[in-house]
This record gives C-alpha cells, sequence and structure tokens, in this order.
C-alpha cells in the first residue's frame, strides 16, 4: 500500500518523531492517521504528550476585538520568551482569541467545571429521562454521553476549532506544541459582549 507523503510529514509534525518511525507508523495501520497516531502514544512515541509535564511560565497575553462589541483576552503559556515571541505562537493565540469570540465557551477544559454544576447538570438529565419512560438500566449510560455532550460544547479545548470543524481546539494546541517544541498551555480568558450582563 502505497502512504501519502503528505500524510507522513502530518504525523511527523503532530508528533515529533522522525519521518521514518511516522511512515512506519502508519504502514502498519493501513494508511490509517488517526489509528497510527493513537499507536503511537500508546508506545509513548509523542514528544508533544511528554512536553504537557514540563512548566509553561512564559507566555502572552493576547486580544480581540470584532467589531467593537466583543472583546477577548486570552492567556496562554509556553517554557520560554523566545517561543513567546515566535510568529507561530502569535498565530495560536489570535486563533485562540477569535475562537473565543465565535464560540463563546465557559471553560478553558472539562476540570475546571465546579462539581456543583456536573452534579446539577447530571441530575436534570436524569430526570428528564426518567419522565420520558427510559429504562432505568439505561438511564446512566445516557446521562454520561448527554454529559460528555453537554460539556464538551462549552469547554474551549473540546470545542470544533472554527477553522477546521475536524479538528478540536485541543488538537490545534497539541499540533503547535510539537511545532514549537514546547508545552504549551491555553490558562484562561475573558469575553466581554456589548450589552451582555454576566
Amino acid at each position: 500500500m502505497a502512504i501519502d507523503i503528505a500524510e507522513v510529514k502530518r504525523l511527523k509534525d503532530l508528533t515529533g518523531v522522525g519521518l521514518t518511525d511516522a511512515k512506519k507508523a502508519l504502514e502498519e495501520n493501513g494508511g490509517d492517521f488517526d489509528k497510527a497516531l493513537e499507536a503511537m502514544r500508546k508506545k509513548g512515541m509523542t514528544k508533544a504528550d511528554k512536553r504537557g509535564e514540563r512548566e509553561a511560565r512564559a507566555g502572552v497575553i493576547g486580544s480581540y476585538l470584532h467589531d467593537n462589541r466583543i472583546g477577548v483576552l486570552v492567556e496562554v503559556n509556553c517554557e520560554t520568551d523566545f517561543v513567546a515571541r515566535n510568529e507561530i505562537f502569535a498565530g495560536l493565540v489570535k486563533d485562540l482569541s477569535m475562537h473565543v469570540a465565535a464560540s463563546n465557551p465557559e471553560y478553558v477544559s472539562s476540570d475546571q467545571i465546579p462539581a456543583d454544576v456536573h452534579e446539577k447538570v447530571r441530575a436534570e438529565f436524569a430526570e428528564k429521562l426518567k419522565i420520558e419512560g427510559k429504562p432505568e438500566n439505561m438511564v446512566g449510560q445516557i446521562v454520561e454521553g448527554q454529559l460528555k455532550k453537554y460539556f464538551a460544547e462549552r469547554c474551549l479545548l473540546d470545542q470544533p476549532f472554527i477553522k477546521n470543524p475536524d479538528q478540536t481546539v485541543g488538537d490545534y494546541v497539541k499540533e503547535h506544541n510539537a511545532r514549537l517544541g514546547e508545552n504549551i498551555v491555553v490558562r484562561r480568558f475573558s469575553r466581554l459582549a456589548l450589552g451582555e450582563v454576566s
């Protein structure tokens, strides 16, 4: 089977491994990019995953203003000032700011969701399913699926990226981890819209 060189390069860029390892992973997984990436993660071959353990204290606070009606501030951290001044990093911060303006997430990631909010939404979904007459033994499983979808829509890193809905914002950030060779962390954001009351 012929492996597409563009896919090899994409896998190499995303994981930070050499071309040979990227090509081998694709060959072993029948050319399936997602399976190859998953196999490499299981083997611990993705350098981007290891970078996630390193501390990110440098970075920038980026801003975006849309028609003077929506304003966004986003803090994105990296490991060094050198990367913080890089054009690729600046582009990432701008893209994240624009995404927050367009998609209005509530949290950066699912681990920021307060436990009481999580439980309140869980109870609401469970109650609705009981009223609809769903079998008791299926309610838990259905609620888990609904919770995952509900919070994915509200967490920045789980949302489909506005410039490429086939990938999440989290995957877009991981691509930049690999491209820049540093741990990159979206720390926080703030979004103001004209006339909105919080």
